[in-house]
């Protein structure tokens, strides 16, 4: 099997050394052509384009920012539409909007060419461990083609139901752990203000109902103050904004996903956006003038 990976960003790349760790053959191209010699020097060949990538592969993966770069790689001029073969599966692992998963995949089904969504969490330290988890929408037929495929990457890989239905859970996970982090945030700054050690504070919770993968990940890091993105908190608010669209567009109610839009809006405001999500803190320690470490 013949695999193309289109976006050697900061979760790409390491997901692209993994597939060539399982054996794969694999042809990559990327904008940065950095990541394309490094990947190239794994084992890996490159092309020029999205189009040159689509004409060789049997199947092609996608990690691009967000739903216009998708559809422009994709759909757009040189993109992988122009070069796709009939029978040929594009796996967008990509967080963008359900409705552009479906746009996206009603344009490519004219070409004989099926789509999955399958957007992962688990941050750039699951990707370099290749412990993902991914969610994933399309035909289960297809699904079941390229579950190992998907397994390379991954330590869960789940299917959702139809195309769109990835990036739905997607979307709610990330509501998940926004609210969990700025759940955590307000705690911890609590507690230092009152006067108690966070460090004592989070050994005393983390066995019990508040207990969390997000507060075990984010918690420590927090205390060491250190803020280097595993997941930036501007494409955090990337996938908040596509929540609260589709939410809007659907007529579900997120209070508590707007309020923490809000902050990391502010975060933005201050230039921090480019810190990781658990940066978050910062806001609540300006506010409360304390800082929260060990």
């Amino acid at each position: 099997m013949k695999v193309g990976f289109i976006g050697l960003g900061i979760m790409g790349k390491p997901m692209a050394k993994n597939i060539l760790k399982a054996g794969f053959d694999l042809v990559v191209t990327n904008r940065s052509k950095a990541s394309v010699k490094e990947l190239v020097a794994l084992g890996a060949s490159s092309a020029q384009s999205a189009k040159e990538v689509a004409q060789q592969v049997d199947v092609l993966i996608t990690m691009l920012p967000n739903s216009p770069q998708v559809k422009e790689v994709v759909l757009g001029k040189n993109g992988v539409i122009d070069g796709i073969k009939e029978g040929t599966v594009v796996i967008d692992m990509s967080s963008i909007a359900p409705l552009a998963s479906q746009e996206i995949s009603a344009q490519l089904s004219k070409k004989g060419v099926e789509l999955l969504d399958a957007p992962v969490s688990g941050g750039e330290p699951k990707a370099i461990e290749g412990t993902l988890s991914v969610m994933v929408g399309g035909k289960k037929e297809v699904f079941d083609k390229f579950y190992e495929l998907m397994m390379s990457m991954a330590s869960s890989v789940v299917y959702t139901g139809k195309v769109g239905a990835g990036n739905t859970t997607k979307l709610a996970n990330q509501i998940i752990v926004a609210l969990n982090i700025a759940g955590m945030c307000e705690a911890l700054v609590l507690a230092t203000k009152a006067g108690v050690e966070p460090e004592l504070v989070y050994e005393a919770i983390r066995g019990g109902l508040a207990g969390s993968t997000v507060l075990d990940a984010k918690a420590p890091l927090i205390m060491d103050r250190k803020f280097e993105p595993g997941f930036k908190i501007n494409l955090h608010i990337k996938d908040l904004q596509n929540a609260l669209d589709t939410a809007h567009e659907i007529g579900a109610p997120i209070h508590l996903t707007a309020a923490v839009m809000e902050i990391m809006q502010a975060m933005k405001a201050q230039g921090e956006d480019h810190l990781d999500h658990g940066g978050l803190i910062r806001y609540y320690e300006r506010l409360s003038k304390v800082e929260v470490k060990r």
